[in-house]
């Protein structure tokens, strides 16, 4: 026996918090009643509907995408733009993105169907190391460098504290070229803690998570992890508690 919105998310449906918000609506059946206690658990003899549609638990699948910019980070999208899922269009199972990265912000991004999976990568209580290198407008002082890292105040509160690397920095144009590593993942974080010391991005690349590297790969492509990377991704996460 599972919890009810265990089980929707290892079937691909949906994350496992957005799993629960369907349950509180009453969207969710089990054998023909809708059921809206979270702790309800299943087994595999039970008929599960999720707003009118029986689930099927596929094969969990994970990807690592180069996504590129111009590209949303969505299943889908109402006014026709490109979207991350256009590149597994040949994949049966219906994979989501773990976590998102900005319209204008390419680079690394996982993909899959485990919403148990994404729900740790993404939950808030674990740190998972992420590294952006951005082109930003202005100079990058010294102690705007201490500001970034030391954290700095948005409309949203502090940021925790980031490690922060100049590459190359052109005083005459007034750009320079930032490595920094966060593991928050507030919307638009990288942009606005830049637009914070006055210094804002131009362009902006996610080169790794965690452990993982873009390699080879080019904008638009894509490869599956192997069951290691799945099991040191996991491990990752979870040892890391805040």
């Amino acid at each position: 026996m599972e919890r009810l919105q265990k089980v929707i998310a290892q079937a691909g449906i949906a994350s496992r918090r957005k799993a629960e918000e369907l349950i509180l609506q009453g969207k969710v059946k089990v054998n023909g009643q809708v059921v809206k206690e979270l702790g309800t658990k299943v087994s595999g003899k039970d008929r599960v509907e999720v707003e009118g549609i029986q689930i099927e638990k596929e094969s969990p699948v994970y990807y690592l995408l180069y996504k590129p910019t111009g590209v949303i980070s969505t299943v889908s999208d109402d006014k026709g733009r490109k979207t991350v899922t256009d590149f597994f269009q040949e994949v049966p199972q219906r994979v989501f993105p773990v976590g998102r990265l900005d319209y204008d912000t390419s680079g690394l991004l996982l993909m899959t169907n485990d919403g148990e999976f994404s729900n740790i990568l993404t939950h808030p209580k674990y740190e998972v190391d992420k590294v952006y290198v951005a082109k930003v407008k202005g100079v990058l002082t010294k102690e705007k460098v201490r500001m970034l890292e030391r954290g700095v105040m948005l409309e949203d509160g502090k940021t925790a504290p980031a490690q922060v690397k100049v590459i190359s920095g052109d005083r005459r144009k007034e750009t320079a070229v930032v490595q920094i590593t966060i593991h928050e993942g507030r919307n638009r974080q990288v942009r606005r803690m830049f637009e914070a010391v006055g210094c804002p991005v131009q362009k902006l690349k996610r080169e790794r998570y965690a452990f993982l590297e873009l390699g080879n790969l080019r904008p638009g492509e894509k490869r599956e992890l192997t069951p290691h990377e799945v099991k040191r991704l996991r491990a990752t996460a979870t040892t890391k508690p805040r």
